[in-house]
């Protein structure tokens, strides 16, 4: 087992990545003053296959609450309703919910914790590759909006990550593969040695070898742990995080979240580093390099139908990533040096979307 931790002012927390880490949960519950009761936030595929193993020595029983799995459930009418279920529950200001799933039960049920009694604690524990490795981490909460993705959230830390990987074992191949999206984003934009192991593992990673699957996801928590340390509310240094994700959530929206988020993060940047390269910012092998890696790891390089460039612009102004009426993107000069520009055009968009237009 590994434990690392995110050291934010007064607020520091654990993440502890091993086999069997979720029988951790009953000790850190235990480790929270005031906890009464416990409520356990799920999609319904998740707990039927993981549940009992969470639940199984926490005493008194959690409150279960489930909802349909897939990016739809993450809507405010669907927070409400758990909220709802919290209140027949009568979780107090001192008591703890537990967020068990992906992506979208991170966000979901994070969101839920940050508002409901405006603020309770909770525990993410990720079942899938992109959770673990990125979404459980940070504080970074939020459904979507018919305008886009995540559009409306907030920044609440969780009181500790449980990365259980025997949860991984009945991940999908296509889910393991869409968490790598990040994984390399993760790289280039922070660790070109990290990168380089991506290319001489890429065999193993793809087999699910144990200690290569731990080792790929305890230095993703590192990098996005360092990150969010430095900068936790995105004021300047985390927005290199996005990297890959202003056109990528662009994507993802425009076809109806059809595509996985890693999927779309990894498409997002090829466009982004076509951009930079027709800017002359970044080198055409380095980012013939970083295609390859991504076609080397199964993910897709090009988009299963044709979009509007105006479309996906229009999308893009409407991103968390806007500030002051410009949409900023993070370009990459090399392997582990981004920059932000915030003045790229639909041309230079609609350019750089031929790259991955289907044929």
């Amino acid at each position: 087992m590994r434990a690392l931790s995110v050291p934010l002012a007064g607020r520091e927390y654990s993440i502890w990545i091993g086999a069997t880490v979720r029988q951790r949960l009953a000790d850190v519950r235990r480790g929270l003053a005031g906890v009464r009761r416990v409520a356990v936030i799920a999609d319904k595929r998740v707990a039927d296959l993981h549940l009992r193993h969470v639940v199984a020595k926490l005493d008194p029983p959690p409150e279960v609450l489930t909802f349909p799995p897939g990016e739809g459930s993450k809507t405010v009418g669907e927070a409400e309703r758990l909220c709802g279920e919290l209140a027949k529950a009568r979780l107090g200001r001192l008591d703890l919910i537990v967020t068990l799933g992906g992506g979208v039960a991170g966000d979901l049920g994070g969101f839920v914790a940050a508002t409901w009694l405006r603020g309770i604690r909770y525990v993410q524990m990720p079942t899938t590759l992109l959770a673990a490795i990125d979404a459980s981490i940070g504080g970074k909460t939020g459904v979507n909006h018919v305008a886009g993705k995540n559009l409306i959230g907030a920044f609440h830390q969780p009181s500790a990550v449980l990365v259980d990987l025997e949860f991984l074992k009945t991940l999908p191949q296509r889910e393991l593969i869409g968490g790598l999206g990040e994984s390399i984003k993760h790289a280039v934009i922070r660790d070109p040695t990290f990168f380089a192991w991506h290319e001489q593992h890429a065999a193993e990673i793809l087999a699910r070898e144990p200690r290569v699957l731990e080792d790929l996801i305890a230095r993703n928590c590192e990098i996005k742990a360092d990150v969010v340390a430095r900068d936790e509310r995105e004021a300047d240094l985390r927005m290199i995080l996005n990297h890959g994700h202003t056109i990528g959530h662009a994507i993802e929206h425009l076809l109806n979240y059809g595509l996985r988020h890693g999927e779309c993060v990894a498409l997002g940047m090829l466009v982004e580093n076509m951009i930079a390269r027709r800017r002359g910012i970044l080198q055409d092998v380095t980012a013939e390099r970083i295609a390859q890696l991504i076609k080397q790891l199964g993910l897709p390089t090009h988009l299963p139908q044709r979009l509007d460039a105006r479309e996906v612009a229009a999308v893009a102004g409407m991103d968390k990533k806007v500030r002051e009426g410009a949409v900023n993107f993070i370009l990459l000069r090399g392997l582990g040096e981004p920059v932000r520009l915030a003045d790229v055009s639909t041309e230079e968009i609609g350019a750089a979307l031929e790259s991955v237009q289907p044929g």
